[in-house]
Parts: C-alpha cells; sequence; structure tokens
C-alpha cells in the first residue's frame, strides 16, 4: 500500500468560528493535521480548547468555514448532506459519554440499526448481530432495553453499534465518562482491542490516564494543536520512546 493510500483523515488549513450573540468563538484555528491508518490517538487540552469539534468534524457532524478535509483520499468538504450522511454511516463510527441509545429498541434492536439504514439483508442482519451480542459478552441482554442494563453494558451495546458497519475509524468522546473505574478499563480494553485489528481510534478525553494509553497525542487549546507526540513502542526492546 502506498503511502497516500495509509493517509486516512488529512486536514488542511481548517477553521470553525461559532457566534454568540454578538461573540465570535474560534473553535479551530488553521488546523493541520494527518492521520494514518490504523493509529490510536488521544485528543486532550482544556474545556473550550476545541477537542470536541474538531472530533465533530472528523465524523462529518460539522462543516469546516474554512480548509479542506480528505477522507480516504476523498474531498468531503465539497459533498451534499446526502453524500456526508452515507460516508458518516459507512466509514464512521462513533461512541458518546451519554450512549446515545435509543430508548425504545432492545440491545439487539440497537445494535441493528446501523445494519437496518445500510441496506443490509435481514439473515446477514441477524447474522451479524448475534456474532456481536456474543463478542461483547452481551447474548443474555439482547432483549433488554437500555434501562434494563448497566453503564459498562450500555456503552458495550453503543461500541458494537458503531463497528457493526465495520468502519474505517472510530471517533470516542469521553467514552469512559460516565463510568467508574473498573467499568472504564473494561471499557478502554474493548477499544483497544478494535485498534489492534486494524480500526483507527480517535479519543477526546479528560483522563490523563487514559490519553497516556494511546500512542499518539494531540493537546488542544484555543482551537489549535499545539502538540503533537507520538510514543513509539519498542516491542523487541521493551521500551518506550
Amino acid at each position: 500500500m502506498s503511502q497516500a493510500d495509509e493517509r486516512l483523515v488529512v486536514l488542511n488549513g481548517i477553521e470553525r468560528t461559532f457566534y454568540l450573540g454578538d461573540s465570535q468563538v474560534h473553535a479551530l484555528r488553521d488546523v493541520d493535521l494527518t492521520i494514518t491508518r490504523g493509529e490510536y490517538i488521544a485528543v486532550m487540552g482544556p474545556s473550550g480548547s476545541g477537542k470536541s469539534t474538531l472530533l465533530n468534524l472528523i465524523g462529518l457532524l460539522d462543516r469546516p468555514d474554512a480548509g479542506t478535509y480528505h477522507l480516504e483520499g476523498r474531498d468531503v468538504t465539497t459533498l451534499n448532506p446526502d453524500e456526508l450522511a452515507k460516508v458518516r454511516s459507512e466509514r464512521i463510527g462513533f461512541i458518546f459519554q451519554s450512549f446515545h441509545l435509543v430508548p425504545r429498541l432492545t440491545a439487539a434492536a440497537n445494535i441493528e440499526l446501523p445494519l437496518t439504514l445500510a441496506g443490509i439483508s435481514s439473515n446477514e442482519r441477524t447474522k451479524r448481530v448475534a456474532q456481536a451480542l456474543n463478542e461483547y459478552g452481551l447474548a443474555d441482554r439482547a432483549h433488554h432495553l437500555p434501562n434494563q442494563l448497566s453503564g459498562g453494558q450500555r456503552q458495550r451495546v453503543a461500541i458494537a453499534r458503531a463497528t457493526i458497519l465495520r468502519p474505517a475509524v472510530l471517533l470516542a468522546d469521553e467514552p469512559t465518562g460516565n463510568l467508574d473505574r473498573a467499568t472504564g478499563e473494561e471499557v478502554v480494553r474493548l477499544l483497544e482491542a478494535l485498534n489492534a485489528q486494524g480500526m483507527t481510534l480517535i479519543v477526546v478525553t479528560h483522563d490523563q490516564a487514559l490519553g497516556a494509553r494511546a500512542r499518539r497525542q494531540l493537546k488542544m487549546e484555543d482551537g489549535s494543536i499545539v502538540g503533537d507526540t507520538n510514543v513509539m513502542v519498542s516491542m523487541a526492546a521493551g521500551v518506550v520512546t
């Protein structure tokens, strides 16, 4: 695979400004960022630094005011809303702090939802959902509603739903924010296992311990990336450089 093929996300000169009354908020300022396939990245910084805006933009939930965004070599800043929705549903998975499960749907139905929206056949949906329920230890919770599940179970349902279409990138916004430490560790291990299988993982977090686990850390302040640290692990030498 060529170096160009390895580049999953390429942002050039990205600007995003919000208007609050008479005030301008520069959420992103001239952001340049390249993310290659299979990376594990933590985005950190104080509240209001632009972390979630960056994640929303990468996830095609928001558009830049200026600059270009190429996803898998395609300029997605030129796409219309229907085209954006298709790319978002097929190539991007989302994990949120508040789970965002559909309250009236069972765990199985929540996981199945992206497959239904993508027009996957009933037989294939049934097979994939059953596999996901088993993989995430949810087989005995398949017919439970979200309010009948623990926080950790709800986040596992959310992860299964986010990855059921095998997206190119998984975006996690404070994925352990509503969980106790032990349950949060379990969720992080699940996310890291997905990354180990080749899925690109981008995590926004205030948790320094969680951020330190990522192989690359981006630090944001006032809408800009002010730090970009790669942590290379040499398995043979057993050292971190």
